[in-house]
């Protein structure tokens, strides 16, 4: 995130593009009420009609996958009639004229050929963002999941620097974080191309300066794989061993089937979670881990926001906290890693990485901090880009629209779409045990819309069966107006309803994130 959470209350224009917030994200998703109570507009981009939609002046239900042909859309409007910030662009800006081109081919009329979308439901919601004080964009994977999810990121970037509305207050650019300490691990350097801070293993300096902390001679040049990309390694035989570490990807990654076949290939599974889930009943060992309440330590939030996550009780039975289970492994591998504590660990991230180059324990004590923070005596950055980005200029990237890799036809004439629920979260690892969630949302349903379900003969709360290239799971259906046509929703919470059994594996090629948002399906009442 550019800006703060707080920043949203005070934005004159909120656009919210594929995230059902209210649902996901419902602390922030109060900050954006408070905004339209105090007379701020909100524009909601999402196929379903959402809580969120609801309360939006704005619904924009496009077609699954359409999101750069709207976004180039709703530049072009705001670049033919002469609304763009033409000082700020000028002043912080490269790239404008080649970026402009490629925009001049998306008017509204086009955009809505592709997109489902009324051209003068584009013309306003481009006009109400070019001429806010104060705009802010938040989207999560509702953009990211697709072949072009990066293209979408930058589709985003370029409509904020168009109209100056990033590097100020109550503005930004503000992907939303979908768990507590994502933003902390990737910064951590959970990403197989960068070490903390996201410095490039590519590079020969920062290479040597973490072998010398670290007392080894040399480290890998070359950037490791992505989680698709390894189970493909599993499956091929090239991967001989894997340590999955609190995820559970036998739900959670597209074509499960197949990533069950990839982990049972391989000759040493280690799982490391807190429950026993899905993917840990494969593993040849499993590593008890600590709680978020039963270690010390720090999550980095979804504003970039380190906090302190002090012990409530010990770990339960022989569960340890992760780093002391890492610190073990290592030195049973022959690297002793002898850390004394979190604090100490922390201090060594602050050597290391510049951004987190003023944080430690003792000022974490106080309260918490925002990285960039580079020193013991910097205050932190609440927002990003104020004067200047950090690479200098802000660079427009021109982006084409592409459809998804797979769409409907006559054999699969449904888009499945999916998501989450307010009640349970992920794979339900958690919300699935406390014995309370149950209570709200004990089982998982296929939303299917109306004149679909007659064309199917489907009525309420009949049980079907959805069906795509990869495989099938059986459902309860529930018929709601609330997805259009031709879309299916359902989440990927329940392990009895292993909906990514179904979804795609076809990857964005440069983040390498799988089209989760959108696969073929079709839909069969079961007799």
């Amino acid at each position: 995130m550019t800006n703060p959470i707080a920043d949203i209350e005070g934005a004159n224009f909120i656009l919210a593009l594929g995230t059902n917030t209210t649902e996901t994200h419902p602390v922030i998703a109060t900050k954006i009420k408070q905004a339209v109570r105090a007379g701020g507009i909100l524009a909601v981009v999402d196929p379903r009609q959402t809580e969120l939609a609801r309360l939006a002046h704005y619904h924009l239900a496009l077609k699954p996958g359409t999101d750069i042909a709207l976004l180039n859309g709703l530049a072009n409007v705001i670049l033919t009639e002469d609304l763009y910030n033409k000082d700020f662009v000028a002043e912080r800006t490269e790239g404008f004229a080649a970026w402009k081109e490629t925009v001049l081919k998306y008017p509204p009329e086009v955009v809505a050929g592709i997109t489902g979308i009324a051209a003068d439901t584009i013309r306003e919601v481009a006009r109400g963002y070019a001429r806010s004080a104060n705009a802010t964009i938040l989207y999560t994977m509702g953009i990211t999941q697709h072949i072009c999810g990066t293209d979408n990121v930058l589709a985003i970037a370029n409509l904020a620097m168009l109209c100056g509305h990033i590097g100020k207050p109550y503005s930004g650019v503000n992907p939303l974080r979908g768990q507590n300490n994502v933003q902390g691990a990737c910064d951590m350097g959970g990403l197989p191309n960068v070490l903390t801070g996201y410095q490039p293993v590519a590079d020969p300096d920062v290479r040597a300066k973490f072998a010398a902390a670290w007392g080894v001679t040399s480290l890998p040049e070359q950037p490791g794989l992505t989680v698709g990309e390894m189970m493909e390694g599993a499956a091929a035989g090239k991967l001989r061993a894997m340590y999955i570490m609190g995820e559970n990807p036998v739900l959670s990654d597209p074509d499960s089937t197949h990533v069950v076949h990839a982990l049972e290939k391989l000759d040493f599974l280690v799982v490391q979670d807190i429950f026993l889930t899905e993917t840990a009943r494969l593993a040849d060992v499993v590593l008890p881990a600590a709680s978020f309440a039963e270690k010390d330590g720090t999550f980095t939030n979804t504003e970039r926001r380190v906090q302190r996550v002090r012990k409530a009780i010990e770990p339960v039975g022989e569960a340890k906290p992760d780093w002391q289970i890492i610190c073990l492994v290592a030195t049973a591998m022959g690297y002793p890693m002898q850390y004394g504590s979190p604090a100490e660990i922390m201090a060594e991230i602050a050597r290391l990485t510049p951004s987190y180059g003023g944080i430690s324990y003792q000022r974490l004590e106080q309260g918490s901090l925002v990285w960039p923070c580079p020193s013991p005596d910097h205050p932190g950055t609440p927002r990003l880009h104020v004067g200047k980005f950090a690479r200098g200029l802000g660079k427009f990237h021109p982006v084409e629209y592409v459809p998804p890799a797979e769409l409907p036809d006559e054999e699969y004439p449904f888009i499945l779409n999916t998501g989450r629920r307010y009640f349970h979260y992920h794979t339900g690892t958690m919300t699935l045990r406390t014995g309370a969630l149950e209570e709200y949302y004990a089982q998982e349903h296929l939303e299917i819309n109306p004149a679909d379900a007659r064309t199917l003969g489907i009525t309420d709360g009949d049980r079907v069966r959805v069906i795509s290239r990869r495989g099938q799971v059986e459902v309860t259906a529930r018929v709601v107006d609330t997805v259009p046509p031709g879309v299916v929703f359902t989440s990927f919470h329940f392990p009895e309803v292993a909906i990514n059994r179904l979804t795609n594996t076809a990857r964005d090629p440069v983040a390498k994130i799988p089209e989760l948002k959108v696969c073929a399906v079709r839909v069969e009442k079961i007799a």
